[in-house]
């Protein structure tokens, strides 16, 4: 087809214009390009989102308010996804609102009471506990009035993000909800509420310090030591959990961190128990990679005689071998955890200084 004179300037003078907007715009997306497009592909999210997970508009119409905020902060105090604790409210009661036996007094045919429906059983053995008293269960004093009530909104939504964090959630949020109800349409049914109630449409998974991010972490640590104490127990994540193990197939909580030591050729004590007074206590907000975390947990321990430890990966963070019914070995966060006692720093016990001269200058 043969352009007309008038019609080519126009042509040209639009093509000129164009050039002249991409040369000018094209700087601008090279600075605001997200790194996923920048590189041809992607990189990973290693920053944790569980705290800035948004509710859609569908959960905001659905959850009552008082609801909403109960599960946002007691998800959030506990360590378990928000979303995940409303979906179990609204599969379970409607969020308190269902008239079926056992909501709001007594007990369903199958036992169970409240808006989170416990097992009277599992609750602890009756509906309202003075939690001053002693129980075995998941009682819990959400409103501070000093009772356990099972049919109390603040109360039972703290007992039910307590269980699920028991039964491996944040991680493994399946295994956790088929603990809570042992049937997989109830996960699968539970799940896709959560994903319907979370702004994203995901169920939001706390990063695993996954291979993609294991390299930052090692290449901020504070010496070469401790990189290879990293590099080695960030290996081991993904082992299951074995009381006594000290690998190379599986560790308990105090094994792994023994192991991580001894392969950056250091030798420190072997349990929880000599862990905790062989390092250097360092205080809450000095702690570092390669410090050690402890918590009052297990059988026969206290504050003065903790029985759960974890390596500090960075700040916030730390590797862990918890329990067998806790999921693998992996990184979790040690901020929320109610039961932490301190931190210690074994690079500065004087038998490890003197082994640290000794692996810089073997002559001595």
């Amino acid at each position: 087809m043969k352009l007309s004179p008038t019609r080519l300037a126009l042509l040209l003078g639009l093509a000129a214009v164009l050039l002249v907007v991409a040369v000018v715009i094209s700087p601008m997306l090279l600075i605001t390009m997200p790194s996923f497009l920048s590189d041809g592909g992607t990189t990973a999210d290693c920053t944790d989102t569980a705290d800035v997970e948004q509710v859609s508009d569908s959960g905001a119409s659905d959850i009552p308010e008082n609801y909403l905020g109960l599960y946002q902060e007691y998800g959030k105090k506990i360590g378990v996804q928000w979303t995940i604790l409303a979906a179990v409210g609204k599969r379970e009661t409607d969020h308190g609102r269902s008239d079926l036996p056992g909501v709001k007094s007594g007990t369903n045919y199958a036992g169970a009471a409240g808006p989170m429906q416990f097992l009277i059983s599992t609750w602890g053995g009756k509906a309202r506990i003075p939690m001053s008293s002693t129980f075995n269960g998941y009682a819990s004093d959400g409103d501070g009035d000093g009772v356990g009530d099972v049919y109390n909104p603040a109360d039972a939504i703290l007992g039910a993000a307590k269980m699920l964090k028991r039964n491996g959630a944040p991680e493994n949020v399946r295994r956790a909800l088929f603990v809570y109800n042992r049937a997989w349409w109830y996960v699968d049914q539970v799940e896709e509420i959560a994903r319907r109630y979370a702004k994203s449409g995901e169920v939001e998974l706390p990063p695993q310090a996954s291979e993609d991010c294991d390299d930052p972490l090692v290449e901020a640590a504070p010496s070469d030591v401790v990189a290879k104490i990293l590099a080695f127990a960030l290996a081991q994540r993904g082992k299951p959990y074995l009381w006594g193990g000290t690998g190379p197939d599986a560790y308990d909580c105090s094994g792994v961190i023994y192991a991580a030591y001894r392969a950056a050729g250091l030798a420190i004590p072997r349990t929880t128990f000599g862990q905790w007074p062989f390092g250097i206590k360092v205080s809450a907000g000095q702690e570092q990679p390669g410090d050690l975390v402890f918590f009052n947990s297990g059988p026969g321990t206290s504050p003065d005689s903790p029985g759960h430890v974890g390596l500090v990966v960075s700040k916030g963070k730390m590797l862990e071998a918890r329990c067998r019914l806790c999921g693998p070995i992996k990184v979790t966060s040690y901020g929320s955890r109610t039961d932490r006692v301190g931190f210690t720093r074994p690079l500065q016990n004087p038998d490890v200084q003197e082994q640290l001269k000794r692996l810089q200058n073997p002559t001595l």
